[in-house]
């Protein structure tokens, strides 16, 4: 038999290592999505966004308290929701929520805070003292009236800390004379 040099060696044993192909360290891969995750699940509860209605404008203030979870009142044009379910749409003889006071309407949010409540009776110091919170949204173009009417039905059904969402204007910077 005859001998191989060296380098025919070394060509050999290269060319099986090629021919094995190359193999996937799955560890590796695990680690990374593991911290992925973690910090996916760490920084989620950063982001506040409320709900997101094309046909919604919200109003623009200076405000910088960040909205926290709590229950929601969506008022559009001709629909209410509560917790993103509609309780109150304008029928074809009614103008919709206008400036006169509607008991139909007033009766119905209030039965619906009235169930929202009794889903969680459980009440925190805070909530104690200045009741339940929710979170009105309501277009730039609602009348006060309305939302005057809806922050009443709300006090009456124990939600007293009442907060309106509203865009946030861009602060201006320096350079005004």
């Amino acid at each position: 038999m005859m001998k191989q040099s060296a380098r025919s060696r070394r060509l050999v044993k290269h060319h099986k290592r090629l021919k094995a192909g190359s193999k996937l360290n799955l560890v590796a891969l695990m680690d990374i999505f593991t911290i992925l995750v973690f910090f996916l699940i760490v920084n989620q509860s950063e982001v506040r966004v409320l709900q997101n209605i094309e046909k919604l404008t919200l109003p623009v203030s200076v405000a910088e308290t960040l909205p926290v979870e709590n229950l929601v009142i969506t008022v559009i044009a001709d629909t209410v929701l509560v917790q993103e379910r509609a309780i109150w749409q304008k029928s074809a003889d009614e103008q919709g929520l206008t400036e006169q006071e509607n008991p139909e309407f007033i009766s119905t949010l209030t039965t619906e805070l009235t169930y929202q409540a009794s889903k969680r009776t459980e009440l925190s110091e805070t909530e104690q003292q200045n009741g339940r919170a929710v979170t009105i949204i309501g277009d730039a173009a609602t009348p006060y009236v309305v939302l005057k009417q809806i922050m009443a039905a709300c006090a009456a059904t124990g939600y007293r800390d009442i907060s309106l969402a509203v865009e946030q204007q861009a602060k201006q910077t320096g350079g005004e004379s």
